[in-house]
């Protein structure tokens, strides 16, 4: 488990940026890293948490505003990575293996829950921000956003519907009424540590085992989701801001955006966006992405 030291002024600190990453995005995390340094306060770190394998290529970004740090540090010793494949084995449930999926959402959840800093900004590689932000920007009066669009999960988004229902199963709720139902996932979230320390305990007080084990198992799972509905269904959100804005302009396609294309997408973005997200799986090239960045954000 993570054992990095934080000293009293990591203690005091109010919000963090976590970027669970690997080598393919490394070009894609530079500019995201450049965007934090850019639009957060001087104070806030930036953690990269990276495959053993891929820690050299990204020490060369590590100092007073970024830590970086391999899986391996972040998850228990039980979780391990199976040689000559992409998956992972959980030694205390070796069956299913876990996909990379599942992992990096056990990578978030873990880390999030070990965190000195309450606000948790989780900005995947493909996000750029492009405006200065603070701690109220994701946590008004001090009450994290809660991303929560009303009725956004309907018969369509099947594997929403299918994320919704395990979730409930790890909340110990009864199945959820038909759709629509909120949808939680967005390009852009923000957790508050305690929440979701509060949700990981009762997924073991539910389940009776330790969190890891009881998420590391499914197939099929969101943290958006676990974390969205525990929030509504147990704490009623007393303790979160909900909104449906994510604060970020997204884009995501499958087809890759042109030198063309591009900067017409960007320049759509609203002024309440704080970031931009171009999915890496749109296979959109740097060049095109630097471009159009550059010439819609040209000061």
């Amino acid at each position: 488990m993570l054992t990095t030291n934080l000293s009293p002024t990591d203690a005091e600190r109010q919000l963090v940026v976590v970027t669970p990453t690997y080598a393919p995005d490394l070009e894609l995390f530079t500019d995201l890293h450049e965007s934090v340094l850019r639009s957060f306060p001087a104070d806030v770190r930036h953690i990269a948490v990276v495959n053993e394998t891929d820690l050299p290529m990204f020490r060369r970004f590590e100092g007073p505003r970024c830590l970086v740090i391999g899986v391996r540090e972040v998850l228990p010793r039980s979780v391990r990575a199976l040689p000559l494949t992409k998956l992972w084995v959980n030694a205390r449930r070796p069956v299913p293996p876990i996909r990379g999926w599942i992992l990096q959402q056990l990578v978030k959840l873990s880390v999030a829950e070990q965190l000195s800093e309450r606000v948790i900004v989780m900005a995947d590689s493909d996000l750029v921000f492009i405006r200065p932000v603070t701690a109220t920007t994701f946590a008004p009066a001090g009450r994290v956003h809660l991303y929560r669009l009303d009725d956004g999960v309907g018969d369509s988004l099947p594997r929403h519907l299918r994320w919704h229902a395990v979730a409930r199963d790890l909340l110990g709720l009864p199945p959820a009424p038909p759709p629509p139902l909120p949808d939680y996932v967005s390009s852009l979230n923000s957790w508050d540590r305690d929440v979701v320390r509060r949700t990981l305990r009762r997924v073991e007080d539910v389940t009776g085992r330790r969190w890891l084990d009881a998420v590391g198992r499914e197939l099929h799972f969101s943290e958006w989701t676990l974390y969205g509905v525990y929030a509504d269904e147990f704490e009623r959100a007393r303790d979160v801001t909900l909104t449906n804005e994510s604060l970020c302009h997204s884009y995501w396609g499958n087809v890759p955006l042109t030198e063309e294309r591009a900067p017409v997408w960007l320049s759509a973005v609203s002024p309440h966006d704080v970031a931009y997200m171009i999915s890496a799986k749109s296979n959109t090239s740097l060049a095109v992405r630097r471009a159009a960045h550059a010439r819609v954000f040209a000061s």
